[in-house]
């Protein structure tokens, strides 16, 4: 709303003191305008003596105003009641303070002082409180993952395979080609490393002892599962964050069906059938690089390296390692369609939860990795 002379005027605002009481002549056109004038103006203004005082704002030569003179003037005023001042208006055209006081009604950001840094103490609160927060969402999604798979198992009919086996296709087969390329390189590495002490003591033989045990037992499905939560966890992320987004997981409740069911469960059950034979098949491509490195440069024959291994290699020790693999999976998964479920609003939500997934996935792959070991280090197996 603003007068017939807005281009024309310039606003401005004056202060004056009369029996101890503070007068603020506010005159000309407060329009969007003139506005970055009059906040100089006003930021020019010594208002320190204005707590706890009488005021009296005059409109009379006012001659426009529009939202933004408004708010600004509104602001001024809220600012000085904050204060402890009492402000009073008076002289104002009808229709300006009509308009004022409904600017006044708004709820607008203040302008507050740029806060200090919190200290590390309530960093450390801050981080505790948001872990506790993502722990408890985790189980209660851990929870609805259960029940899914319960009705699953009670109506077997339900089952998407065709998702599942596209799911396989994408988590288990595309996946080989890098698997087997980094486990065939690791093989090689861990057989250099290994011949170099055990040459030592004139017992290179034995390479294919510790070959055979460390990629079997551990190296064959912790490797996997670690390049699989960076490839496929991230991607189940990024699927679910991006139909997030689109609202299509909304959809999907509106027409009666249960986004885990739908979503989650094929995913899961189509990494915990991938795992094991991608584990299987990167343990022998490690293998075999040891083996062919051993022969290239340490005259062991294959047959000898095989034969070694067949001799001091219990298949316990396979049958280990590859009992890890479902776990892990489901680990993969689980953190993967999570973290998917949480996407908000933008794409810059998929960026951030994805990354969440990969870094969660790996950690908790490792934790349970190490419980393993205990486990079995306290049975003696």
């Amino acid at each position: 709303m603003a007068g017939d002379s807005t281009a024309a005027e310039r606003g401005w605002i004056e202060v004056e003191e009369r029996d101890g009481a503070l007068r603020f002549r506010v005159g000309g056109a407060w329009v969007i305008r003139t506005v970055v004038a009059v906040r100089r103006d006003i930021d020019r203004l010594r208002l320190r003596g204005a707590e706890k005082r009488d005021i009296d704002v005059d409109g009379s030569e006012l001659t426009g105003i529009d939202s933004v003179g408004a708010l600004v003037l509104a602001q001024l005023v809220g600012r000085l009641e904050g204060e402890g001042a009492k402000v009073s208006w008076s002289r104002f055209a009808p229709q300006y303070l009509e308009f004022i006081e409904a600017i006044q009604g708004l709820d607008y950001p203040e302008e507050r002082p740029q806060r200090k840094s919190d200290s590390i103490v309530v960093q450390a609160g801050k981080g505790a409180y948001a872990f506790l927060g993502t722990t408890t969402s985790a189980l209660s999604f851990f929870g609805l993952v259960l029940v899914a798979f319960v009705d699953v198992v009670r109506r077997p009919w339900r089952v998407r395979w065709t998702a599942v086996v596209h799911h396989m296709h994408m988590t288990g087969l595309n996946a080989m080609p890098i698997v087997g390329l980094l486990t065939f390189l690791i093989g090689i590495v861990l057989t250099f490393l290994s011949a170099k002490q055990l040459t030592q003591f004139g017992a290179t033989i034995f390479v294919a002892d510790l070959i055979g045990v460390a990629l079997l037992r551990e190296l064959g499905v912790l490797i996997t599962a670690i390049l699989v939560a960076g490839r496929s966890g991230s991607a189940f992320t990024a699927q679910l964050g991006a139909m997030r987004v689109n609202e299509e997981v909304d959809a999907l409740q509106a027409m009666g069906l249960d986004p885990v069911e739908v979503l989650t469960v094929p995913r899961i059950l189509a990494l915990v059938l991938s795992l094991p034979l991608l584990s299987f098949f990167a343990t022998m491509m490690g293998i075999f690089g040891g083996m062919l490195i051993a022969s290239l440069t340490m005259d062991i024959s294959f047959v000898q390296f095989i034969t070694r291994i067949h001799m001091s290699v219990d298949p316990k020790q396979f049958y280990i390692g590859i009992i890890k693999a479902p776990v892990f999976a489901f680990i993969i998964a689980m953190i993967g369609c999570f973290e998917g479920f949480n996407v908000s609003g933008n794409a810059e939500s998929v960026g951030r939860h994805t990354t969440r997934s990969v870094v969660e996935s790996i950690f908790l792959v490792i934790v349970c990795d190490a419980a393993f070991a205990m486990l079995f280090f306290s049975l003696k197996i």
